[in-house]
């Protein structure tokens, strides 16, 4: 039964949450956490496949590793992911399919692929997205990357307040993409841990994340295995489970809604305890 107080999530055509699983396959051969272990077509489908099996509500598709790398055009991103998208919603026509991309024309080739989000991580450098989204109907997440170009690191990036930073972007791209003509109900916002902040900028967005869900728009949280967990648990980033997952708790207890992650069954575990501890 869906949380009378909770602004509605509609994706794909049903209600999604209050508590779901994104779960990550990257078809990128330089992935900072599988080192390209799902490039290949058949094993990105496979993945997919196996995240479905385990409960995942969203597949999130990317076809560009996130940090700095080995250049990636659109041409070279749209055959990743566009022939992987068709083929995911082929096999599985209920499951939401999200696309991690800041690209206007690669979101418009996956939403005719039949995506049903596209996932801006990098905070809006293309403004043309939105409409993309608004045109076909399908959600858009915001996001906070401090202004900083697509798969680029800060140096020394400061803020008088992260999180007033953080929710004065998110909501102003998605008021904007309201009067674009993207529904309301299709629309995330995601402080982006790690993206433009260093660890004591992400911590510090963790601590107060119910700030951000405070606003009424549905959160989205992308912490699994990142660099402000292992900098503060001194691990590298195969040993960041336990961190992931307490992260992922406290996030769930101030009020996340869309928990983006690689270890599907083990987030679902936590984020079925945390609901046994809500009263």
């Amino acid at each position: 039964m869906s949380d009378p107080h909770l602004a509605p999530l509609r994706l794909n055509g049903r209600e999604i949450g209050p508590r779901a699983i994104m779960a990550v396959v990257n078809r990128t051969p330089d992935s900072f956490f599988d080192k390209g272990a799902t490039y290949a077509f058949d094993a990105a489908l496979d993945a997919a496949g196996r995240a479905v099996e385990d409960g995942a509500d969203i597949i999130d598709i990317g076809g560009v590793k996130a940090g700095p790398g080995e250049d990636v055009g659109v041409a070279e991103e749209l055959r990743r992911v566009v022939d992987l998208v068709a083929a995911v919603r082929d096999r599985y026509p209920t499951v939401v399919i999200s696309v991690d991309t800041w690209r206007a024309e690669v979101g418009e080739a996956v939403a005719r692929a039949g995506a049903d989000l596209l996932n801006d991580t990098w905070g809006g450098p293309d403004p043309r997205l939105a409409e993309v989204a608004a045109a076909h109907g399908i959600g858009l997440v915001c996001s906070h990357a401090g202004a900083l170009d697509p798969r680029t690191r800060p140096h020394r990036i400061g803020y008088g307040d992260v999180m007033a930073d953080v929710i004065g972007h998110v909501t102003a791209e998605a008021e904007r993409a309201v009067a674009l003509g993207v529904r309301r109900d299709a629309i995330l916002i995601d402080p982006a841990h790690d993206f433009g902040k260093n660890t004591r900028h992400s911590l510090e967005i963790s601590r107060r994340l119910g700030e951000m869900t405070a606003t009424g728009w549905p959160v989205l949280v992308a912490v699994s295995n990142k660099d402000f967990i292992g900098e503060t648990l001194g691990r590298p980033v195969d040993k960041r489970g336990a961190g992931t997952l307490a992260v992922l708790g406290v996030s769930a207890w101030l009020g996340a809604r869309v928990f983006r992650v690689h270890d599907v069954p083990a987030a679902r575990s936590a984020l079925t305890a945390v609901q046994a501890l809500t009263p």
